[in-house]
């Protein structure tokens, strides 16, 4: 599940006022234009599935804010009603000849590597600015939810509607989490601990129930298809960094469409055929290029570091949870390490540190 970061009208790099008050105006009708769940839940026109939905999130709400014994905040109090299927688009760039996300600096938050617009036009538009001002490669993504990480009471979206059950409470962990553990300007860290998270909690909460057991099967082979999904992305990484600065960025992307037609999809069909998995579930795409590359990165591939840590400590999630704070503040006090997750890294043994 992808968590994005919606404060945008915070952005004083952007520099162009329309997106300013595009993006402010846009964050208002979400966050303002909710109405309290128990409306919805009176109203005999709203669907008896959607109530249900309303329902459960805050079910999925009680039980996580119980099981780390935090006090509940208001998120999820309040429901919008969304005019789109998708609350917002991302905009993820890369260089043409990296696999590299493009960094979006933002006041207060940090950075992240993606920028998210209400208005998919403004979506598309901006994509184009950036292949035509600053000569990198784009992609565009969907998202169904979001995290303010605090700083407003995130709403319930109907967007949240399209997930079954054990769906949405992975997604309602996972956003929950960002409530109770954020470390500033490490999206990969956050991202990944929130998705550790929001399956382990799933396991707590369907604990012996047959939907979690067709769940995690499901689970089970998708993680096969997103590790063959980095294992072939390395592939054209090794490629690029054999042409080195030798490969002009039409050569770039000539290699890369040929890659993924030649070899990349290919290659997940049959991996897909073999695991009987539906292809909807599957990485199979048209729209593979630099930047889907760098955002499939982003999101998978810190994540097995992460489970080797909790494990080697033979740490539940609570321990987990109160270990990575008490480190943190450890981290906190030093200066020789950068990033938190290099200093995590540092105790995992043979983890790569990350590279700038």
């Amino acid at each position: 599940m992808l968590k994005i970061l919606m404060l945008l009208f915070l952005c004083s790099s952007c520099g162009m006022m329309g997106y300013l008050t595009e993006q402010g105006l846009g964050q208002a009708k979400v966050h303002w234009g909710a109405k309290k769940n128990e409306v919805y839940l009176d109203d005999p026109k709203v669907s008896e599935d959607v109530k249900r939905k309303i329902l459960l999130v805050g079910e999925y709400k009680k039980f996580f804010y119980h099981y780390f014994g935090a006090k509940p905040t208001n998120i999820y109090t309040k429901t919008t009603i969304l005019p789109n299927k998708a609350v917002t688009y991302l905009v993820i760039a890369s260089p043409h000849t990296k696999i590299e996300a493009h960094e979006f600096n933002f006041p207060i938050m940090g950075s992240f590597p993606y920028i998210g617009f209400f208005q998919k036009d403004s979506a598309i538009e901006y994509a184009k600015d950036l292949r035509e001002d600053e000569n990198l490669v784009t992609w565009i993504r969907p998202v169904y939810a979001y995290s303010s990480l605090g700083l407003l009471e995130d709403r319930i979206l109907s967007s949240f509607f399209q997930y079954d059950d054990v769906e949405l409470a992975e997604l309602v962990f996972h956003e929950l989490f960002h409530t109770i553990f954020f470390i500033k300007n490490e999206v990969d860290l956050n991202e990944n601990l929130a998705n550790l998270y929001g399956k382990a909690m799933l396991q707590e909460y369907f604990k012996g129930r047959p939907e979690l057991k067709d769940y995690l099967a499901r689970e089970e082979k998708k993680k096969k298809v997103s590790l063959r999904v980095v294992e072939l992305i390395s592939i054209l990484q090794t490629e690029f960094a054999k042409l080195g600065g030798f490969i002009t960025d039409q050569k770039a992307d000539e290699l890369t469409q040929r890659f993924v037609t030649e070899v990349f999809r290919p290659d997940l069909k049959s991996l897909c055929a073999k695991l009987e998995l539906d292809e909807e579930d599957c990485e199979i795409k048209d729209d593979w290029n630099q930047a889907s590359f760098a955002a499939f990165l982003t999101y998978e591939e810190e994540q097995d570091f992460l489970e080797k840590l909790m494990v080697q400590n033979n740490f539940d999630l609570k321990q987990y949870l109160t270990w990575l704070r008490m480190e943190y503040d450890k981290f906190d006090d030093q200066d020789k390490i950068e990033s938190f997750t290099d200093y995590l890294k540092l105790k995992v043994p043979h983890a790569p540190l990350a590279t700038n």
